[in-house]
């Protein structure tokens, strides 16, 4: 990068600066010497210099004229991530010096080994230019395992430090080594933070470490000859789950479509990878083929196939009123056939009400007056948040759904796919899939529709009518099935969708028109208890928003 010569000559000489403040700190810590400890605080200051040139340029260039391509705004970003941890680790040297002085035996410090933390660091320094600019993801990946060697070695020196301090009459000094190894550890994770950013400079996407050996495992496991820093990857979302999900494009893979890579914690992985599975045995075309599927410790990967077409929310927002009527059509059409082909004539509840229940802490932190105080009803004017929830779970109780049938588990429009090509629709994010009660899903998709946060009045209308037809949809299929309680459980579900909907809203007036619907959904149900529930009178325009 010949326009860059200037940044990375700046990160050389720092780098160079680091290594020198990390060896004479090694030598202060074997045999202290005043003369290297006022060199080791001296030199911090140039390094501080340092960090402030490279990130001014880095600004400068990043918001200057030149007409940057996002491979080298990636670049500077990576090199303004290393010059921060490079500092960093400059200043932990000093801190490390400045515990030295508290030692009352200088050669406390020399019971432990500190070499190999030190020689750990060195390398990785040593490493550090050629990984950044050959863009050598393995040297990169080497940098990151610094860090896992130098937390086993603090782990086995605090182990140590620990056990004598049951037994050592000196515990200010053990202490103090304690203090001086964990800031050795510290530097460990700089180090991390600067391999990472390496991977982010040639990747073009901020991967944790076990993310991006989840990746190139997952890539080894297909039998591609594809080099992984030639692979594109592109971050499509990061979900509430805490997954993290990527395009992975290459002309050679998957016939140019590009593949999936969904990386998070273990249970959720599995948890999807077993329910794709029985998708396809429902329903083979519904959901993504699994091309590999990868283990390691607590969390798992898999690469799925990539799906083409647009999210059914995307398509709420086309001025195109006949995608519009195409896709609720095979929506409803792929519903009712998955409903028939699943039902099973078994009793089921949902528990909209301890889902609520599980959910009220996270709502009250964001929206604190939210709590119920408003509701209003005749028979009993003040209840409680608290009573609320037991009054609503108590007609839960008497209103199961008379079947179940294997639902998505998480049916937000943005989790359905429709390809208008193919006349398809495609379902994702299948971890909480199950069999269950089909109001789940219907609450669901109903209020990720009424929450879009959009309020042009074509916009609204369009949505108000569409939820109105998938209602309408939802009722014939319950009468058809005798299900005598789907409005009541409706309002449930609705209840609880619209109260812990709020905790992803920050808009006050929105989030309080979610909330006033909940508790207008509670009324109506409280003042009906003693009636027969057969009889409960749904209003349709709680999913209906105008904004005035």
């Amino acid at each position: 990068m010949q326009n860059f010569k200037d940044l990375e000559e700046k990160i050389h000489f720092m780098v160079l600066e680091v290594t020198r403040q990390l060896e004479n700190t090694l030598k202060i810590i074997l045999d202290p010497q005043s003369r290297l400890a006022d060199k080791v605080k001296s030199r911090d200051d140039h390094i501080d210099n340092y960090k402030a040139i490279i990130e001014n340029i880095c600004f400068s260039r990043i918001h200057g004229h030149e007409n940057l391509h996002k491979q080298r705004v990636d670049f500077i970003r990576a090199v303004n991530i290393i010059s921060n941890n490079l500092e960093r680790i400059s200043d932990f040297a000093v801190n490390i010096v400045g515990q030295l002085g508290y030692l009352e035996d200088s050669k406390a410090i020399r019971n432990y080994n500190c070499r190999p933390f030190f020689q750990q660091m060195l390398d990785s320094l040593e490493i550090l230019n050629p990984a950044l600019f050959r863009k050598d993801l393995n040297l990169a990946l080497k940098i990151c395992k610094s860090e896992f060697v130098i937390d086993k070695l603090y782990k086995d020196c605090f182990d140590v430090i620990i056990e004598e301090l049951e037994e050592k009459a000196n515990k200010r000094d053990l202490v103090t080594c304690l203090f001086i190894f964990r800031y050795l550890e510290r530097m460990g994770d700089s180090l991390l933070n600067i391999g990472e950013a390496i991977i982010f400079s040639v990747l073009g996407e901020k991967l944790k470490i076990h993310q991006y050996q989840a990746l190139r495992e997952s890539l080894d496991s297909i039998d591609t000859e594809i080099p992984i820093d030639s692979v594109d990857f592109e971050s499509i979302w990061e979900s509430r789950s805490g997954c993290r999900i990527g395009k992975i494009m290459d002309p050679i893979m998957s016939g140019g479509k590009g593949v999936l890579f969904k990386e998070g914690r273990l249970e959720k992985i599995a948890r999807e990878k077993e329910n794709i599975e029985t998708w396809r045995e429902i329903f083979p075309s519904l959901v993504p083929k699994i091309f590999s599927y990868n283990r390691s410790g607590e969390n798992a990967s898999m690469l799925l196939e990539f799906l083409q077409g647009c999210s059914f929310q995307e398509t709420l927002g086309l001025n195109d009123k006949d995608i519009q009527e195409n896709s609720f059509f095979l929506l409803k059409e792929t519903l009712g056939l998955i409903w028939e082909k699943t039902c099973r004539q078994e009793p089921v509840n949902a528990g909209f009400i301890s889902q609520l229940g599980s959910r009220v802490e996270d709502v009250l932190m964001i929206h604190s007056d939210f709590d119920f105080s408003q509701i209003d009803i005749d028979v009993s004017p003040s209840l409680s948040l608290d009573r609320v929830i037991e009054v609503l779970a108590e007609i839960e109780r008497g209103v199961d759904a008379p079947f179940s049938v294997f639902i998505h588990g998480d049916f937000n429009s943005s989790n359905i796919i429709y390809n208008q090509k193919d006349q398809q629709i495609y379902f994702i994010d299948l971890h909480r899939s199950c069999y269950n009660d089909y109001i789940q899903d219907v609450s669901v998709f109903l209020i990720s529709n009424f929450r879009q946060p959009d309020f042009e009045p074509g916009f609204r209308a369009n949505i108000n009518r569409l939820n109105q037809v998938f209602f309408n949809f939802v009722q014939d299929f319950a009468q058809e099935k005798g299900d005598k309680f789907f409005k009541t459980r409706l309002a449930l579900g609705l209840v609880r969708s619209f109260f812990t909907s709020t905790r992803f809203e920050l808009d006050r007036e929105f989030a309080g028109s979610m909330y006033q619907r909940a508790i207008y959904l509670a009324e109506k149900l409280i003042s009906h208890v003693d009636r027969p529930w057969e009889e409960f009178d749904f209003p349709t325009d709680v999913f209906k928003y105008t904004k005035f």
